[in-house]
Formats: C-alpha cells, structure tokens, sequence
C-alpha cells in the first residue's frame, strides 16, 4: 500500500469535502467540526490528507497560532480500515517536517477513549489534564509532541555536581507516598545539605507513569510535585533504538523477566537515561535492580537506590564525570583521588632525592578541587594497590598534565604506555589538539615510552599533537603546521607518497591522523566475537579481562599461514563476524596498526607471543592446520570506533566506491575504502 500525505490549499474542495465526510464518520469520538472549520484550516495551512490512489484515508486538521509557538492538533483521523498501516504516524510525521521551527504538537483526548497507547507509539507524552467543556465534564488528557528544540530553562546545563534521574517508586516517596521508610529514603534526595551537590531530574516515562495512575486526585497531586524536578527530554530516536538494545539484551541474559508493560516501562527509564547524557538512576523498584547489570553493561546506567545517592556523592558523582573505556573489562580500576588522602599516595610515586615527600605532597594539594580544573586520577591494581596517578586539566586546545607517575608493579612499563595512550584518547575526545607533560620529576617509565609515542622535549616538559585529520599528507602536515604555530613549535612537512615506514611513524606521533596518500597498506580482518571480547572487550564481557592484556597496548592474533599481500607495517581495520547468537556482530568495530607478520610452527609463535595474544596453544595448532605452520599479526594502539560500522553500510560504502568487498578471510582493501570506513565509524552525526 502506497500512501501519499499531501498539504491541502483552499481550492482543493474536493479533498477538504473528503476530509469532512470521513470526519463526520466519526463524530462519536472527534466531535462535531462544521465544513467551514475544515475550509479555514485549509486556507491557513493547517490540513492535510492521506491518500491512496485517490481516496482519502486520514487527514489532521491542526490551528497554526500566531501568538503561540506550538502546533494545536485538533482531528487526527484514520479510516478504520486502514489503521495499524502507519497512516497515522505519516500524518504526524509531514506536520513535524513542515513545522519543525515551533516547540512542539499539542493535543487534548478523552481519557475514557484509551487511546493512549496510540499518542505513546507517535511519540507524544502526556503533559497534563483537565475537564472537557460538555455536560459530562469528561477528563481531558493532555498530550505533547516534542518538535526537537531544547527548552532553555529545563535543558540548561545543571550547576549541581551530580544530576540524577528517578523513576516513579522513588517520586512517590518524594511526594510522600508510601511506607513511612519509603518517604524517608526517597526524601533524604532532597537534604539540605545535598541542595548544591545533587539535582533530580525526570524522564518522560515518569509522565507516563503519572498518567496511568486510576485515581484522578492523586494523578493531580503528583503531576504538582513534578514542578520541584528538572524535566529532561532525550531525542525520541535514540531512546528507541537503546530501549530495543535493552530488551534484546534481557531477553538474552534475563529470560525468565517477562517481557511485560513492567519491564517495557523499567527499561525505557534505563534508556531515556541513557540519551540524556546521564549515568545513574535512582530506583526502589526491585524489579530495575533485577536489570541493573544489562543496565549497566548496554547503556553505561547505574541503577542505584537512593541510599547509595546520599552515601557516596563524590564518588558517583566522579563515574558520571570520568570513565576511562581503557581500563574496562580489567582488573585495574580508576578513582579521584580523595581529598586528604594525599599523604598516603607519596611513598608509592615521590622521587626520592629529585623531590622530597614533603614537596610532592604539597605540590599535589596544590591541584585540589579548590582549583576546580583539575582532575587528579588515581588507579589501582587487582589488590588496590596504587600503581599510576596523574593530573590533567583542558585549557583551551591543550590538555595539561602536571603530574605523571607510575609505581613500582611487574606491568609499570606497560601500564606507563597505556597512559600515555589515555592521555592522547582523554585529549581527543575532548577536543584538546595539543598535549603538554610538565611533571618536573615523572616517573622513569612513563618519560622512556613519552618518546616513541611522539612527545618531544621543550623547556617546561614534553609535548605532543593530536592531529585529528584522515586525508592526504598535506592535509595532515597543514593541520600539524597550524597547531605548531600556535604552540611555538615546529613540524616537519609532509610529501605526498611517504614510504610506509615513514607514514607509519607519522601516524603514532601525531595520532590519531592516518595518512591516506603515503605507501602504507591497508586491510580488513575478520574476528569471531568471543576473541574480540577478549582482546577488544566487545562484546563487553562479564568477567574481567587477563591483567596484560586489559592494559596492553599490543596484542596478536593467529590465522592460517596462506598470504594475502599482508606487509609492515600497515593499518588493520577489525571485522567481528556473526558469532553465537545474542553476540554483538557483523560490524567493524575499530582499527589497529599492523606492527609485525610471523610465520612459524605453532608452538614456537605461541611461545613467542602467549603474553599478548587470546588463543591457547591448542586454538594456535588449529589454525596451522593443516599447513603445520600458522601466522601471528602482531598489531598495536587499537582504536575502538564510537560508532561501529554495520556490515549493510560497510557494503554500500564498497559499492559506491565500485569495490569489491571480501570477509571471509584477512584481504587487503583500498585506502579510499579505509578512509571512507574510519570516518563513518566516527560519524557525530
């Protein structure tokens, strides 16, 4: 069934007859609307109609107020023998493309009616109610269409060091429903002592929530309290797409949680959430606690009781505001460090003789939350012992680190690589173009690594670039020439046709740029999910990572020993294929550089590589079947894509580069492909 929307003018008397007939068809539930309401709506652009072929199907007629920056939905209205085929939401859909510059849709509908499984499918929450104007005084639900615009006073950014949302067990406790122990921990949220430290925020499922509530005195009472909260709106679309992430996820791992209105409701908290920004959700509800750990896993949300709120602000507040992907999956783990506790980290990182401990300490106090850009990090290993700490704040276009050490641990120097590969991550994201080291005593292992990942030394310390850039060598040599510039530095500049050594070393100095014009090959490589999740940690796993491996900058993986034109160095991107079912797969998650190809008997490469790699030596002597012989790629610096690359697009970027695509096995592709699938994978849009 092909359906047409179509915006009708005031000479189009036949379509706007057809719209009245159908109306008048159902008078028992729209009300009566005379023939010159229809005429007027038409001549003011407010009526459309859906067409198939000819006839008239549905149509919306919706007031345009001058005064008023929303749209009046007064009819929306679909022949009986076409709904559940979408005309209603093509209807909706053409009213919020051709008013998308006013806040929203609004629209008043009997309660009694039940339609408000329909308004939710379409997007709309409910705002509101009242009583209709008739002899009956029915209650009028009210009911909301966000158009996509930010409100500036709900939306501003909050000044609160945390910002929490609740669901409805915890906001009947705030407007005192409930056990008496039920209001009180719902109400300790609102102490005032927690006044400038922590902000409760709603999601529209709250809105639902009230709304099917029976008891009409008290939906009044609690769409009042809602006032005290700060209503946040995530984008309609995004929620959808992670509340269907969501129920996958606990259909999967939860099979005996019902897929019931219940579950559907504690979800959608989770994933509203979720695209709001936010990262904890408070809860009384034993059944969101049930969900917590797909909560937690699929859409980075903590669902916590209040109790934990008010126990453990900073620390809460500190997961909200920092979450270092590098470490997850492992045993390591990573905190603020808290304040007074700075005595207690000197025998682990001063310098002996280069600085006394008195010093360190009071040059570490000196970073305190008092100056509020600072952010100290400490971490730990798997006994909580502290192995690295540093400090960091953004200025501008440049990430500053006046401290960097590690401590004395088996893994120092892997973990001072790893680091520095954090630093250059925390930089990028957050839009920093330049990384300064001015620690005057860092530790011994992290000043070794500074050098072969690009960090030159300058008076105040060492410095590196971070040269966003995927294009030709001029591109990224004019965008490292500018950054200089500003810097008081000097770069070299870059020909076009580098050797692929030169290349390679470019691209790790200046990460994360990629040099599309040089001689540096690139491939593809396919991946079973359950070797990804422990070299990659995706699909995120359950239970933590090997310690080496979590923090490791290398790794290898084992193939057959047929060559495909594989060379070093090169750039790798990483396929996952289908894998088991529930897996995460068939999507390019992320790209590495390719550092070394061995060919060997499959005893001598797993000796040679065990500490980095996955397989065990039986997985090894498979893989050399039945050659006798295997191949071990041994790459580095893996970076994981924010937006992984589905194997549909994956296709059409092939296709419309006229290239012939190959997963079965590792093969060598395009540079233009690679370029093409490196900046799709982080696409912000």
């Amino acid at each position: 069934m092909t359906v047409n929307v179509v915006l009708v003018s005031g000479e189009q008397s036949e379509l706007i007859d057809a719209a009245v007939a159908l109306g008048d068809r159902y008078t028992k539930w729209l009300g009566l609307l005379t023939p010159p309401a229809y005429q007027q709506a038409a001549d003011e652009g407010g009526l459309l109609v859906a067409l198939e072929g000819e006839r008239v199907i549905g149509y919306a007629l919706f007031g345009l107020p001058k005064r008023s920056p929303y749209v009046r939905l007064a009819h929306l209205c679909v022949a009986e023998e076409y709904r559940g085929k979408r005309v209603a939401r093509q209807l909706v859909q053409t009213i919020r493309e051709c008013q998308s510059h006013r806040l929203a849709i609004k629209v008043r509908c009997r309660r009694d009616y039940e339609l408000s499984g329909m308004w939710t499918s379409l997007g709309f929450v409910p705002r509101g109610e009242g009583l209709g104007r008739g002899l009956k005084r029915k209650t009028l639900d009210s009911w909301w269409l966000d158009l996509g615009h930010q409100d500036l006073f709900s939306e501003a950014e909050s000044e609160a060091l945390l910002v929490v949302t609740v669901d409805h067990s915890v906001f009947a406790g705030l407007s005192g429903r409930g056990s008496q122990r039920e209001v009180e921990e719902a109400r300790a949220l609102e102490a005032g002592w927690l006044t400038d430290l922590v902000e409760l925020a709603f999601t529209p499922q709250l809105l639902h929530d009230v709304h099917d509530m029976a008891d009409s005195a008290e939906r009044q009472h609690r769409r009042a309290d809602l006032s005290s909260l700060r209503q946040i709106t995530p984008d309609p679309e995004a929620v959808a797409a992670r509340y269907a992430e969501l129920m996958a996820a606990v259909s999967g791992a939860l099979p005996d949680v019902p897929a019931d209105a219940r579950t559907r409701a504690r979800l959608r908290y989770v994933a509203e959430t979720s695209c709001t920004g936010l990262q904890l959700l408070v809860t009384r509800d034993p059944g969101l606690a049930d969900v917590a750990d797909v909560a937690w896993d699929v859409a980075g949300v903590r669902v916590v009781a209040p109790s934990a709120v008010t126990l453990h602000v900073d620390e809460l507040r500190h997961a909200q505001v920092y979450r270092p992907r590098d470490l997850m999956g492992t045993v390591f783990s990573a905190e603020e460090v808290a304040v007074g506790s700075e005595a207690d980290l000197v025998p682990f990182f001063e310098q002996g003789e280069c600085e006394g401990a008195p010093d360190f300490e009071r040059r570490l106090q000196s970073f305190g939350p008092g100056t509020i850009l600072w952010r100290r990090e400490l971490l730990r290993d798997g006994e909580g012992q502290p192995v690295g700490l540093y400090v960091w704040a953004l200025d501008g276009r440049t990430l500053n680190v006046p401290v960097l050490r590690t401590a004395g641990h088996v893994l120092e120097e892997t973990l001072a690589r790893q680091l520095l590969f954090m630093l250059k991550r925390l930089g990028r994201e957050r839009g920093a173009q330049v990384i300064r080291i001015t620690d005057p005593y860092p530790s011994a292992a992290a000043k070794s690594a500074a050098g072969a990942d690009g960090f030159a030394a300058h008076t105040d310390g060492l410095t590196a670039l971070l040269v966003d850039v995927c294009g030709a060598a001029s591109e990224v040599s004019g965008a490292a020439a500018d950054i200089a510039q500003r810097s008081a530095l000097t770069v070299p500049d870059l020909p076009a046709g580098l050797s692929a050594e030169v290349a390679s070393v470019a691209e790790r100095a200046w990460w994360p740029a990629k040099v599309m014009d040089s001689g540096l090959p690139s491939f593809i490589v396919p991946i079973e999910p359950r070797w990804s999740a422990d070299l990659f940690d995706f699909p995120t796993m359950l239970l933590p990572r090997d310690e080496v491996l979590g923090i490791s900058r290398e790794h290898v993986y084992y193939r057959s020993p047929g060559h495909r034109n594989e060379s070093v160095p090169g750039r790798l991107l990483w396929y996952v294929s289908r894998g088991n079912p529930g897996e995460q797969g068939q999507m390019v998650i992320g790209c590495s550089r390719l550092d070394e190809v061995v060919i060997d008997d499959p005893d001598t490469l797993h000796s040679q590589f065990e500490h980095l790699g996955v397989y065990g030596r039986g997985e090894v002597r498979k893989a050399a079947e039945p050659y006798g012989r295997a191949m071990a790629l041994r790459f580095s610096d893996t970076e994981l894509f924010p937006e992984p690359v589905s194997y549909r697009r994956l296709c059409v970027l092939a296709e419309d580069l006229g290239l012939a695509l190959s997963l079965q096995q590792l093969s060598k592709i395009n540079g233009t492909l690679f370029q093409a699938v490196y900046e799709e994978g982080h696409r912000k849009t």
